[in-house]
């Protein structure tokens, strides 16, 4: 009898270590999605001021600029975030890699995945009116629209504020960020080493 109480808390405890084990793993996984989502605001951002702004300004210059049709050359970009993400579900896939798979993988791939949503809601559908119609009053949506118009606000790729597309500043902030911007471009025009800058906002021209 002793016996069989023995074997019956050991199988008991077993199940609960198997639980613990479970419940630890999926929390893990939990944390990697979350922070990977977060991280991707700062993919995002660099991207967007260095990439988009910089060198691969002649995809994204159709953004800044009036547009007929359904599709834009900056539609491109987001190409390089799906491939991302099957790159990361494929490399912690068993299916695909084997006994050679790293399961973080999927976790961070299925970060990015979320995180592309929130972007084609937040900026092509809330901010830029691509998928629905709906123009927040208040709160933080609307502080998110302001937040991206203020950054449309150059129709450059010099200069320009609010970079992010999920985490923004206050527009107050970012309107006095765009005057002195303004002012310093008015001076170099002024004084002549702001030449091929346009007058407008005092940006530089496209």
């Amino acid at each position: 009898m002793l016996a069989g109480c023995c074997t019956h808390r050991s199988t008991r405890g077993r199940v609960a270590g198997k639980r613990a084990a479970a419940y630890a793993s999926g929390m893990t996984a939990a944390l990697i999605v979350v922070a990977t989502a977060l991280a991707m605001e700062g993919v995002a951002w660099a991207s967007h001021k260095y990439v988009m702004h910089g060198f691969a300004w002649a995809w994204h210059r159709d953004h800044h600029e009036p547009h007929v049709g359904t599709l834009h050359k900056n539609d491109r970009f987001a190409l390089f975030g799906a491939a991302l993400s099957i790159a990361l579900f494929a490399l912690g896939s068993p299916l695909v890699m084997g006994g050679s798979a790293w399961w973080p993988g999927t976790w961070l791939g299925l970060g990015v995945l979320i995180y592309g949503l929130i972007y084609t809601l937040v900026h092509d559908g809330l901010v830029h009116q691509r998928w629905f119609r709906w123009l927040p009053k208040r709160g933080y949506a609307k502080r998110l629209v302001q937040a991206h118009k203020l950054h449309h606000a150059s129709g450059s790729k010099h200069g320009g504020v609010s970079f992010g597309f999920v985490l923004v500043r206050d527009p107050a902030v970012l309107k006095a960020q765009l005057r002195r911007q303004r002012t310093t471009f008015s001076s170099r025009l002024r004084d002549g080493s702001g030449e091929g800058q346009s007058a407008r906002g005092g940006l530089p021209l496209p």
